[in-house]
């Protein structure tokens, strides 16, 4: 895929994983990242659509917290939206919320903007 097709695409799911994580955050989603990084390759690859639900140890982050970050990425691990300085009643919140929609927690290597 071309490069400004998959970010047009990329864009797209970021966006929207931004949104529905913001009914839940009381609008502290932020944007993360809309490309899969591929090294071995030349092609680019927009985020995945789906959305996986994680909490990353903040710990080797520089963070305002030491309650880690949620993040929902796609099945890969790329996180597409993070949501920081959340206490633990709203993270456990968030997540109960995500678990009735039926977003399945990620287990694996996020990857995160830097």
């Amino acid at each position: 895929m071309q490069y400004f097709m998959a970010l047009k695409a990329g864009q797209k799911h970021v966006n929207n994983a931004r949104e529905y994580l913001n009914k839940f955050a009381n609008g502290k989603a932020m944007p993360a990242l809309a490309l899969k990084d591929n090294n071995k390759t030349n092609i680019w690859e927009p985020v995945g659509e789906e959305n996986l639900y994680t909490v990353v140890n903040a710990s080797g982050f520089v963070v305002t917290d030491d309650g880690g970050i949620l993040v929902l990425c796609d099945k890969s691990g790329i996180a597409k939206t993070i949501a920081q300085g959340l206490s633990n009643e709203e993270k456990t919140n968030i997540i109960n919320s995500l678990k009735l929609d039926n977003i399945e927690e990620y287990h694996g290597k996020v990857s995160l903007p830097v």
